[in-house]
């Protein structure tokens, strides 16, 4: 495929992302808003810096039809890569880790020619590093390979203050509260820029698992994908914060469950976290009504067989009641 048919591709993957919806939730002290990145084409938030980054790399002629695309994810923007990648038959790798969601490798495996499964811990209890190593590796053994790098890549920041912020301000301009689940730091990065030209007053609370060491937290295992990391993403510094939040996963989980009982939201464990730090955030709150808003980044479907499985959410629970007993 020559570079004009490639650049001709991604336009008609830019024209198939919607404008995500935004839907008033029932809350009895807040007008609390939820933006639906799961209806993004391939059902997460990652679907517009995956396409961003793929679009900007053709364009500077970084990727080529004979480039191999190789990038660490465990999660959803292994999954747009992927898809987007097939669209443009270009070659993808994914390097990923045993946090994957079961649904997600095998989504991978289907899609993908090859994939890369690292397996040993790095020194925080996570993958991260592990995963980032073996892309180095790859990137020397092959020939043209091009690293999307979503932890440092400008154009992850700009997909999400030119599409994913500028919805949202068109939508909601008296915004008062945006929280964002922190990972990678290209969404809340995009996020915040954009908010913060737009409506200056306005604060951005980052969410964080707990066991991340993106804000300064004792480093842990983590077992969702999608919240949280090993390191600080270069992304990250570029953000305008006012406050984060660190959230235990079993509340992530929490979360979760509220979020789909309350309101019939079906969302992956971030979009929990988040939730969960929303309402610790205002308890007992009482004086005039803000307006807050929120992303459900990924659908529920990935994480059937763990934070809507009882007795995987069982076993988790007990993991942690035993290493709590151990400290």
């Amino acid at each position: 495929m020559s570079l004009k048919a490639l650049l001709a591709s991604l336009d008609m993957v830019g024209r198939a992302m919607p404008h995500t919806p935004l839907v008033k939730l029932r809350h009895d002290h807040l007008d609390l808003f939820a933006k639906l990145e799961y209806v993004n084409p391939n059902g997460s938030a990652k679907d517009r810096s995956a396409y961003w980054i793929l679009r900007c790399a053709v364009e500077r002629g970084d990727v080529t039809e004979k480039t191999t695309i190789v990038e660490s994810s465990s999660g959803n923007f292994a999954i747009s890569l992927a898809s987007f990648c097939r669209w443009l038959g270009l070659d993808f790798v994914p390097v990923i880790d045993p946090n994957i969601n079961s649904s997600t490798e095998t989504f991978l495996r289907r899609l993908c020619d090859r994939v890369e499964k690292v397996t040993e811990p790095d020194g925080t209890g996570g993958y991260l590093t592990t995963r980032l190593r073996r892309v180095q590796e790859l990137r020397t053994a092959s020939g043209s390979v091009y690293w999307p790098d979503q932890y440092a890549n400008t154009d992850a920041l700009d997909a999400h203050d030119r599409f994913t912020g500028g919805e949202l301000l068109d939508d909601l301009p008296d915004i008062d509260y945006l929280f964002v689940g922190v990972s990678t730091g290209g969404t809340i990065s995009g996020l915040s820029r954009h908010l913060k030209r737009v409506r200056p007053c306005a604060k951005v609370i980052a969410v964080d698992a707990v066991g991340s060491v993106i804000f300064g937290g004792r480093p842990g295992p983590r077992r969702l994908p999608g919240l949280g990391s090993s390191m600080v993403p270069q992304l990250v510094k570029r953000a305008q914060i006012d406050e984060a939040m660190l959230v235990p996963e079993l509340d992530a989980i929490q979360g979760c469950h509220d979020l789909f009982e309350r309101h019939g939201l079906y969302a992956g464990g971030s979009t929990g976290s988040v939730y969960h730090a929303i309402e610790t955030y205002f308890a007992g709150y009482r004086g005039p009504r803000p307006t807050v808003a929120f992303l459900c980044a990924d659908r529920g479907t990935g994480y059937a067989d763990t934070v809507y499985d009882p007795a995987w959410v069982e076993r988790l629970r007990a993991d942690h009641t035993c290493a709590v007993a151990l400290v």
